[in-house]
């Protein structure tokens, strides 16, 4: 919403300036966004007069200019046909930023004359769309004149309407709250009832009252359109509308003055005598809604649920209430007859009907607040005086259809509220003034009530519904600056609460990805129901009736999607090296038990070069940072088997596995994501992840938060042992590694793989795997008879694991 500060003080009789009225704009609740001043852009430019125009000696089509300036005489090239001598215009000095061009003006030689400066057109300083030459102002006007103060630039306040005032959508509201913060005394205009000279031949009938309750219009007829008065025009394009004409213009200037949306109908253009307001309508043969051309040239279908304003009987289309009005009966210069439209329609219906047309006019944006419904008439007859004092013509009576919804309902409250609730010790007279000068009606209450006063909210404050409600606008028209700094009562610390086994697992799991490199992702429960396809989900049970946007429609499956989709973002942004973790729900169906909560992490790797290759490298990577977050959480991990081959397929086959125990109960799925997957969610490949399904995850043995024992430190040096193993192809390394450090418990501290090598010297089908396994002596250094009886049991370990001690 914009405005003026002379707009303003057409309804409020002030000295304030503009900077001081947004600060009590601010203070009073109102949120200005920004105050434009037109004159500040026009400082640099002053009028100037040119002494003499000669040819450009290098270009037929510039003259050289002797400008007498502010600043002295200048010489300045200049290309506009109009440029002679003594002709008084616009001058732009060295420096001086140019808006409609967007240059700031430096010396510099033109086809090898300098130019000293720039004389200007009203485009170029953006005081009008399109200029033919540069601007020619009255010789009287003296050099050295600001060119602001010739044009009456002023400046204008942008503020944010909340949803609740749709009374500050019109100058005369915004008056209103600043005259109660005493920014100044507001001004009562009477509204005029303007007789009429003949009946209304356009009558009005109301087939859906629940969209439209009150329909009000009259006739003129004899009007003379054309273009507005230079004030009117002024005054609209000042805050960024368009001018159009007499009639048009009347209506704009009452929506933003008293929040009043009007229409005017060329009454030549409408066919019949009677305006029908009604529901949009449906093709019984082939059930398609009504199309209607409105006045932005554009065509839109009107449905069942949208106020259709329509004559011929009710056949044919000419507007949509509340919205915009339709091509076929707009005025034009040749309109003489007119008919007056101010009605009220229903908040909610006009709210959807932009919503579903994509329509956000100036009228959809007040209706869709709320419109004052006692405005109906004033409104009607204040446009009616306008067009009179600007048109002519002769106006009928008043056609006035329906009733209008109830006013807001009076209800009892006690000023000592105000103190109660904001600390403010205001005295009883000072809160009532406040109520009062907002409009409020504010009397004594009954003998016998426990509340003293009795207040009545004004037709344009229905946001306003009970006592809470008048200390707020105490508080803000009083300033919320003057609330009382007062300590809050000490509170006695309670005792912490104690976290769940579930909830401390997924606080250890967080700090342990956290510590391993990933960033945590939080994203929606929801999916796409093509992407849920994809990771075995998207059944209808889990599609959503209100969806919050058309691509989170269904409940997710698996955390992963959006772990890659968020993965995706990122590369698309110049970071593709991602490491990103969720801890949240997952739906399986739509039954009680059918959410799980699981920890999934996502990798995209970019490793250095290895034996395996990046991804064999970064897979490896992945299943010790999944190991480790398992070993975190207390989840057994020595009993896990792990299993290729069964993973789900969105997973690669031959880089995923599984960890579970037993097949009924599948803890976790890990490894390379599918390239069709990767590619149909629009992701560059590789990328890996896992999915621990915490409801899985067994609960650890022994007393629930046991504190850990101090560190079994040896003081022994360690001693490294290194075997090569020849095993089948396919057997998991992770089988051996277990079998290695199973040998001996006590004594085997680690067992790590560092080398597995296929080729020559190995039989085709197999595999040598190097382990080395790291002993630790705990009570003696171990004599070199136990180490070997130590090797013996690894190799024997190992051996039933189906491996050979390569030669």
């Amino acid at each position: 919403m914009k405005f003026t500060l002379s707009w303003l003080k057409d309804h409020l009789e002030t000295e304030a300036d503009v900077h001081q009225i947004a600060e009590a704009m601010t203070m009073a609740g109102l949120e200005v966004e920004e105050v434009l001043d037109p004159a500040a852009k026009l400082a640099p430019f002053t009028v100037a007069r040119i002494v003499s125009a000669e040819r450009h000696p290098n270009a037929d089509r510039l003259q050289v200019c002797q400008v007498e300036t502010v600043d002295g005489m200048k010489e300045i090239v200049c290309g506009a046909p109009n440029a002679r001598a003594g002709l008084t215009t616009i001058y732009a000095p060295i420096g001086a930023y140019v808006p409609g061009l967007g240059v700031t003006l430096v010396e510099k030689p033109v086809r090898g004359v300098v130019s000293n400066g720039m004389l200007c057109s009203a485009s170029e300083l953006e005081l009008a769309d399109e200029s033919d030459g540069i601007q020619e102002l009255p010789p009287e006007i003296p050099v050295g004149t600001p060119v602001a103060g010739l044009f009456g630039a002023e400046p204008v306040i942008d503020f944010e309407v909340t949803p609740n005032r749709p009374d500050w959508l019109g100058v005369a509201g915004i008056a209103r709250d600043l005259a109660a913060a005493s920014v100044g005394r507001l001004k009562h205009f009477d509204i005029a009832v303007v007789r009429g000279g003949f009946a209304s031949p356009i009558s009005v009938r109301l087939d859906a009252p629940e969209m439209c309750p009150v329909f009000a219009g009259r006739v003129i007829r004899g009007v003379q359109n054309g273009p507005s008065p230079a004030w009117l025009h002024k005054r609209l394009t000042a805050i960024g509308l368009r001018s159009i004409n007499r009639l048009v213009d009347v209506t704009n200037l009452i929506a933003y003055d008293r929040a009043r949306p009007l229409h005017v109908y060329d009454l030549a253009k409408l066919s019949g005598t009677e305006i029908v307001v009604r529901g949009g309508l449906t093709s019984a043969e082939t059930g398609e809604h009504e199309h209607l051309i409105a006045l932005d040239g554009k065509t839109y279908v009107a449905g069942p649920t949208d106020c259709v304003i329509a004559d011929a009987g009710g056949e044919r289309p000419i507007g949509l209430g509340g919205v915009m009005g339709g091509e076929s009966t707009g005025c034009d210069d040749d309109t003489t007859d007119v008919f007056l439209e101010s009605a009220w329609f229903d908040p909610l219906v006009i709210a959807q009907t932009g919503r579903t047309l994509g329509i956000h006019s100036d009228a959809q944006y007040r209706f869709a607040r709320g419109v004052d419904p006692v405005s109906l008439t004033p409104g009607l007859e204040l446009a009616t005086r306008l067009i009179l004092d600007l048109c002519g013509g002769e106006p009928s009576d008043i056609v006035f259809v329906g009733e209008p919804p109830a006013s807001p309902s009076p209800f009892a409250f006690d000023p000592a509220h105000v103190k109660r609730l904001t600390g403010m010790d205001l005295a009883d007279d000072r809160i009532g003034t406040i109520l009062g000068q907002l409009g409020f009606l504010v009397q004594a209450a009954p003998a016998g009530q426990a509340e003293p006063w009795i207040v009545t909210p004004p037709s344009w404050r229905r946001d306003v519904e009970g006592p809470a409600d008048l200390v707020e606008e105490v508080a803000r028209i009083e300033g919320f600056d003057t609330l009382p700094e007062v300590a809050l009562p000490p509170v006695a610390n309670t005792a912490g609460g104690v976290l769940s086994p579930r909830q401390a697992r997924v606080r250890t799991a967080r700090r342990a990805l956290a510590a391993l490199g990933y960033a945590e992702a939080v994203t929606w429960s929801f999916t796409k129901q093509s992407t849920a396809a994809l990771f075995g989900g998207g059944d209808d049970r889990l599609v959503l009736e209100n969806p919050i946007a058309a691509d989170l429609d269904c409940m997710r499956p698996s955390a992963l999607p959006n772990l890659i989709q968020a993965a995706a973002r990122n590369a698309a942004r110049g970071f593709a090296d991602a490491a990103l973790f969720e801890i949240g729900p997952i739906y399986l169906g739509d039954g009680p038990g059918d959410q799980r909560t699981v920890i999934a992490g996502l990798v995209a790797p970019h490793a250095a070069r290895h034996w395996g290759g990046p991804a064999e490298d970064a897979l490896f990577a992945l299943k010790g940072d999944l190991n480790a977050v398992l070993e975190e959480i207390g989840a057994p991990v020595a009993s896990l088997q792990l299993v290729q081959g069964q993973n789900r397929d969105w997973w690669h086959p031959g880089r995923s596995a599984r960890l579970q125990l037993g097949p009924k109960n599948v803890m976790v799925e890990f490894g390379e994501l599918h390239p069709r997957v990767l590619k149909a969610l629009d992701a560059d490949g590789p990328m890996l992840g896992f999915e621990i399904v915490l409801d899985n995850v067994p609960e650890p043995r022994g007393k629930s938060g046991k504190a850990r024992g101090s560190a079994d430190l040896s003081a022994f040096m360690p001693l490294t042992r290194d075997f090569a193993f020849v095993v089948e192809d396919g057997k998991p390394v992770g089988d051996l590694v277990r079998a290695a450090t199973g040998a001996d418990k006590a004594l085997i501290a680690e067992v790590r793989v560092f080398d597995v090598y296929r080729g020559k010297g190995v039989d085709d089908g197999f595999k040598s795997v190097a382990l080395e396994v790291v002993i630790q002596p705990r009570d003696a250094t171990l004599a070199e008879a136990e180490i070997e009886a130590l090797t013996a049991k690894v190799v024997a370990a190992v051996e039933k694991q189906g491996g050979r001690l390569r030669g």
